[in-house]
């Protein structure tokens, strides 16, 4: 989704105003995506391809830049002088800096200056080398770890820098955190915000992700039903916090690759039993249980991006995701566990937000799914646009008007759609999400031709 696009939804659907002068916070969820580029992006991306086919490889750069601007986010410029090309960009913490003549095409990132060449630091980097296809680490004669590509102008194409200057900034945005966290002896080489989060909203997340975690971790020694006997049903819970967790708090650096590898234990392809994986995920989150609020609050500030790790895909893959993991909330329904059933559901739609870039109404409705499911966090936020009454219980005017408005905004897009809000189920919150994600599940997509 462009981000005025995305705005624009949030404006009409939380209440929220770009004017610097607004009371209502100003807070971005979810992960960037560079999916949803605007026609132009996408007409300029087709230019620069055939402009480097004739051997105008600057011109053919200019429009390969400009289809990667997002034209509502400053995070990229460049400029041209004697037959050369200089372009910087922004990846999350992460400058990005390239040049660009007849000849050669050079691009690097400052991941941190070392004080001292540690041993630790070195082999890390040489073992990531070999998993890099386009860049490499690299130490600057200034004792600076950068990441860098280079190639020849003549086989450097636009999709070949795609590729690269993707694999290069995402690389370097992550390591930058995992390696400064780590290390002490490396510090940042240049000022790795643009914006700082106010210290409210900090607090706010801060005890949203120790509450939650704490929540799940009391349900698992609860042990109705027994973890060892049913591991899966408390995998989704696991899992699903996880997703959770990742949208609404968006982290950086440690706490983005402890929800990573929760991720990861129990999807690897391994002899572990799903009992075994449970346990060493409640491992991982106890990482985040221990670490200090300040170890926190560094790592919650705003970012700015060129590239999205989530690759797009249409409503089948959701669809696919929905019909594939939905029928297993019904055996903890049928029990009346309401937590595990309910996490399946959430899970779901986190997965999809984790690991997908959506259809841009599939996007919106699932942003709708996290606030109905969290009022108390998106309160506490400031919002004032609530989905829930003081005791807790579904608003359902308030559900429908959001409904309304995500569908209202879409519909000049996708002519057909038409969520069917009279399959809603109001009784409870766990049926009211298994019936929300059907209802997003049944949603027609096609575009206007």
């Amino acid at each position: 989704m462009a981000r005025n696009q995305l705005m624009s939804f949030l404006e009409r659907l939380l209440g929220i105003s770009t004017d610097k002068k607004s009371t209502q916070p100003e807070v971005v969820f979810g992960r960037y995506s560079d999916a949803y580029k605007t026609e132009a992006q996408i007409t300029a991306f087709d230019q620069s391809l055939e402009i480097f086919e004739k051997g105008e490889y600057l011109n053919a750069y200019r429009e390969f830049l400009i289809s990667l601007k997002d034209p509502d986010v400053d995070h990229l410029e460049w400029a041209e002088a004697d037959g050369v090309l200089t372009f910087q960009f922004w990846q999350g913490s992460q400058l990005i800096t390239g040049v660009a003549n007849a000849e050669k095409v050079k691009v690097q990132s400052l991941v941190a200056r070392a004080e001292d060449l540690n041993v630790g630091v070195l082999r890390r980097l040489v073992t990531a080398n070999f998993t890099l296809k386009f860049s490499r680490f690299a130490l600057t004669p200034d004792n600076c770890l950068s990441i860098q590509f280079d190639t020849s102008t003549a086989d450097g194409s636009p999709l070949k820098l795609m590729y690269a200057l993707r694999e290069l900034a995402i690389y370097a945005d992550k390591q930058d955190d995992l390696l400064l966290d780590e290390f002490d002896t490396l510090q940042p080489v240049v000022a790795r915000t643009f914006g700082e989060i106010p210290e409210a909203e900090k607090e706010v997340k801060y005890q949203f992700i120790r509450s939650e975690i704490e929540r799940v971790f009391a349900e698992l020694d609860k042990a109705k039903p027994d973890p060892n006997q049913y591991p899966g049903a408390y995998a989704y819970l696991l899992l699903s916090l996880a997703f959770k967790l990742d949208y609404l708090v968006r982290p950086e650096g440690f706490m983005m690759d402890v929800l990573e590898k929760i991720h990861g234990i129990y999807f690897a392809k391994n002899e572990k039993t799903p009992q075994v994986k449970v346990a060493n995920m409640r491992r991982e989150y106890q990482k985040l249980l221990d670490r200090s609020k300040a170890d926190f609050f560094k790592e919650m500030y705003r970012t700015r991006s060129t590239f999205g790790v989530n690759p797009a895909v249409n409503h089948g893959s959701v669809v696919a995701l929905i019909d594939g993991e939905l029928p297993n909330m019904e055996w903890p329904l049928q029990q009346n566990h309401e937590v595990l059933a309910l996490a399946v559901p959430q899970y779901i739609a986190g997965f999809a937000l984790f690991h997908y870039a959506p259809p841009q109404p599939v996007r919106a409705f699932f942003h709708l799914f996290f606030q109905i499911m969290e009022p108390a966090f998106f309160k506490n936020l400031g919002f004032t646009v609530t989905f829930a009454d003081g005791a807790g219980r579904l608003d359902k005017r308030a559900i429908l008007q959001g409904i309304k408005q995500i569908t209202d905004q879409y519909r000049p897009q996708f002519p057909q759609l038409r969520p069917d809000q009279h399959a809603l189920d109001f009784a409870s919150h766990t049926l009211f999400a298994k019936s929300y994600l059907l209802m997003v599940k049944d949603l027609n997509l096609i575009k206007a031709e």
